[in-house]
């Protein structure tokens, strides 16, 4: 690994050798963590600890961001009210940072110092001005195996992780680089002195997220392919400090561990069921860490897994420093949708009669939103095991089961009547609409049965036979997540609807089904109309125009009635739905039909200043809405599509920032002064 640094000292960079001393006095444990912006009041500083906070972790500042969750209870809610729905109309760019490559990233930010990924690289941006205060820089890895050009690194564009440091060691920053956890010096940018060799430690399998940090024990996750036979999705801790390894978790239970029966014999090298997402959460006062667990490989056959599959598509609680179990929650059986666990959650107070329960609020692809009591894993709202539609896939087994919250309603459509749910032209354009109708016929109709509908099979030859499912499956909530208002105890979610349409047939191994199943073995997998592989929607072309090949002619939109996506608050004590707003419009639709929602998989952040910023969409927009009522109060027009999530912080100057990654800029917003 290099270090770049510059060749000449501007007059800028006298500044950054002073903020540099502040972060690492303000983050220090041995200087009792000097609040810079304790002047905001007790109100805003006891408000700034959000609930699981503690545990020996030193206190954040309210400005601060840093995890891509902000904190470990990841609530995404900052405390910050300077800006608020009297001013945010006011909110203007302040500065943009071009990185290496469109990202998903999250920056963080810890005493006006925000650190960021950017390519083969992670910066260090003055928060106030954006200028470079330090760049780490990957080297190329050479590929041992072979004589091959070495081939370019990069870091885990979804993110960064903070550690504040102890009474020996400087605060670092953790971040990922395919199977490698890096550490970096925070306000130097050089390699962490003592951590594993030469700041970078090989955990075994390579991991998209950020490492997710309690004390002084870096918690990641696996990513893994979509193959059934291949490297376990076990969620690893490693020592901060050191880089020793300090536990795995086994996601699949070997013979002889507790759940291994629910697997029949397929537990053998089991593939998939890894915590994929982002990050995990931490409820630092009781140390636990609560693990997104996601469905096993393959996706959409389980034949040869027969049982409930325990600990896919569950939450996992354990003990973040050894990793011993403490209880999980299973949010599906015997995944067959793709249905995974795209995050962990939000913790928050449950308050019912007056009584205050620690929980932790989840709620995935399947679009239901679980609420449960985060030491035991007992829902808090009802849960009901309702039967689901069966299949007749040879050799698949099926759950007769999935558990249901009794409230709220789901946040997305799951499921589908044509004559109820099927697009009308005067939803979008008559060209389309036909379109939709030509798409549902030439695939043979379209069967649903509610929520958890498997596809049924296709025999070689025979004619098309297929389902369609909601929410899709990247549809319902996705890697966004939620975030959590802890003064209202209100959820925010993006919840869009998708839908996947097909069936399951005889795989051939000539063909392509799929990102990560090159290699399976598996004897069914899915395809549709469309051609071998998971990816089919019912989509349509505006044009109303196919090719002869059947493939659309120009850009698709969904076949189901709008609204496609929306932006939704709920009282997670009640498990009421408070208020949706549409979230997005397309502009390629007449005038008057535009406001039709189309998000992609990212989330919201909300404010003590009572607002919630999402990008998300599809629309190249960024939005600011009212916590309280779900009004829409500013617009921002962006370059790229802003497919991150938001956060907020005070720069060195005292002042609060909005900032998001669009494409391949971090673009940060402020009210200017006067």
């Amino acid at each position: 690994m290099r270090l770049r640094r510059f060749s000449s000292i501007p007059a800028a960079t006298t500044r950054r050798s002073g903020r540099k001393g502040r972060l690492a006095k303000a983050s220090s444990a041995a200087s009792g963590f000097a609040c810079a912006v304790c002047a905001f009041g007790a109100a805003l500083a006891q408000s700034s600890a959000p609930a699981g906070a503690g545990g020996g972790t030193p206190p954040m500042s309210a400005g601060d961001w840093w995890t891509i969750n902000r904190d470990a209870a990841a609530t995404r809610y900052s405390p910050l009210r300077q800006i608020t729905a009297r001013n945010v109309t006011g909110l203007t760019e302040m500065w943009t940072y071009t990185l290496g490559g469109n990202s998903t990233a999250v920056p963080i930010v810890v005493d006006g110092v925000m650190y960021v990924p950017s390519g083969d690289r992670v910066v260090a941006l003055d928060g106030d001005s954006g200028e470079e205060l330090w760049s780490y820089v990957l080297e190329p890895q050479a590929d041992g195996a072979r004589e091959a050009p070495a081939r370019p690194p990069s870091v885990s564009n979804r993110g960064v992780g903070y550690w504040p440091g102890d009474a020996d060691h400087a605060p670092r920053v953790l971040f990922m680089s395919g199977s490698l956890l890096h550490a970096v010096d925070a306000s130097t940018g050089e390699s962490a002195t003592g951590f594993g060799a030469g700041g970078a430690v090989e955990i075994g399998v390579p991991y998209g997220g950020a490492p997710t940090l309690y004390r002084n024990v870096a918690i990641v996750g696996a990513t893994v392919g979509e193959v059934p036979q291949g490297p376990p999705g076990n969620p690893r801790a490693f020592d901060v400090v050191s880089g020793e390894k300090l536990w795995e978790f086994q996601t699949v239970p070997q013979p002889g561990e507790r759940f291994n029966d629910t697997w029949g014999d397929g537990w053998e090298r089991r593939s998939g069921a890894n915590m994929w997402a982002f990050a995990a959460t931490v409820d630092a006062r009781r140390g636990i860490v609560y693990l997104p667990i996601s469905g096993p490989a393959a996706n959409y056959w389980g034949g040869d897994r027969p049982g409930a599959n325990v600990f896919a598509n569950s939450i996992v609680a354990v003990d973040a420093e050894t990793g011993a179990y403490r209880w999980h929650f299973q949010t599906v059986h015997h995944d067959l949708w793709d249905v995974d666990m795209p995050s962990a959650g939000g913790l928050f107070d449950f308050v019912r009669n007056g009584r205050r329960t620690p929980a932790i609020a989840h709620v995935g692809k399947s679009s239901y939103l679980f609420v449960l009591d985060r030491v035991t894993g007992e829902p808090l709202i009802e849960v009901e095991e309702r039967p689901v539609p069966s299949g007749d896939v040879p050799g698949e087994w099926y759950a007769p089961t999935q558990p249901f919250p009794i409230r709220p309603e789901p946040l997305s459509r799951v499921a589908f009547e044509p004559e109820r749910d099927l697009v009308r032209p005067e939803d979008t354009t008559a060209a389309h609409a036909a379109a939709c109708r030509e798409v549902m016929e030439r695939s043979g109709g379209f069967r649903n049965e509610g929520p958890f509908t498997p596809f049924m099979y296709k025999a070689p030859d025979a004619p098309p036979r297929s389902t369609i499912q909601f929410p899709g499956g990247t549809g319902g909530v996705n890697w966004g997540g939620v975030a959590v208002d802890p003064a209202t105890g209100y959820v925010f979610v993006n919840a869009h609807d998708t839908s996947l349409v097909g069936w399951i047939e005889d795989r051939d191994p000539e063909k392509n089904y799929g990102r990560g199943t090159a290699g399976s073995e598996q004897p069914y997998d899915r395809a549709s109309i469309f051609g071998p592989g998971p990816y089919a929607s019912f989509n349509a072309p505006l044009s109303g125009e196919f090719d002869e090949n059947g493939r659309a002619v120009g850009p698709t939109l969904p076949c189901h009635r709008p609204p496609w996506s929306k932006l939704v608050a709920v009282d997670a004590s009640k498990g009421e739905i408070v208020w949706e707003s549409v979230l997005g419009i397309n502009e390629s639709l007449p005038p008057g039909r535009q406001r039709v929602g189309g998000s992609g998989s990212a989330g919201p952040t909300v404010t003590a200043g009572g607002l919630v910023f999402v990008g998300a969409t599809t629309d190249q927009r960024f939005r600011a809405f009212d916590a309280a009522t779900g009004e829409e109060l500013w617009t921002a027009a962006l370059e790229s599509n802003a497919n991150a999530n938001p956060m907020t912080y005070l720069g060195a100057s005292g002042l609060q920032r909005v900032a998001i990654v669009a494409g391949d800029r971090v673009v940060v917003y402020g009210v200017p002064r006067g």
